[in-house]
């Protein structure tokens, strides 16, 4: 069975760009997804990437479009952002008896969702607390993001039917 690392993942699923760039939604975004304008760089990742912190988003972008950020950067930011995504799933008490592949793929619509758009699948999330996943990719289908992300989408409601990693 292949197994995918959730670093790999988010990548197949949002790209990895060392350049700011608009995202489809038409936000400025760098990295693995990170949407700069909703969320920016906190204090301490301004200190790593620019060696100073008290920038506002607007001047952290600016100064992201200059220069760019490195592979190493990128994924020390995505690394943040996963730690962000689990803290936030530990929420539910359902999240550590997912297995593998279906915490994978709570992780990844809740990067993709934010926590409000996440918490917006109601029955997905309660038929993930009852184990019944088969229930959980049919509301995950039932959804407007299932039709505006793709692909995305249709692999992620495939590990959640099977939990099975995606090929």
């Amino acid at each position: 069975m292949v197994k995918h690392t959730l670093e790999d993942q988010l990548i197949l699923h949002e790209g990895l760009r060392l350049e700011v760039y608009k995202c489809p939604a038409g936000y400025w975004t760098i990295g693995v997804g990170r949407n700069l304008e909703a969320k920016g760089l906190t204090d301490f990742e301004q200190v790593y990437i620019f060696g100073r912190d008290g920038m506002s988003k607007q001047e952290v972008i600016e100064r992201l479009k200059e220069q760019g950020v490195t592979t190493e950067q990128a994924m020390w930011l995505l690394a943040n952002d996963i730690s962000e995504c689990i803290k936030d799933l530990k929420r539910f008490d359902w999240f550590d008896k997912l297995d593998d592949v279906r915490v994978k793929v709570v992780i990844d619509m809740r990067f993709n969702l934010g926590p409000q758009g996440f918490r917006q699948f109601k029955r997905m999330i309660e038929h993930l607390a009852a184990g019944r996943y088969s229930l959980a990719a049919g509301e995950m289908i039932n959804s407007k993001w299932y039709l505006q992300v793709g692909s995305r989408a249709r692999r992620l409601t495939e590990m959640m039917r099977t939990g099975n990693d995606y090929q």
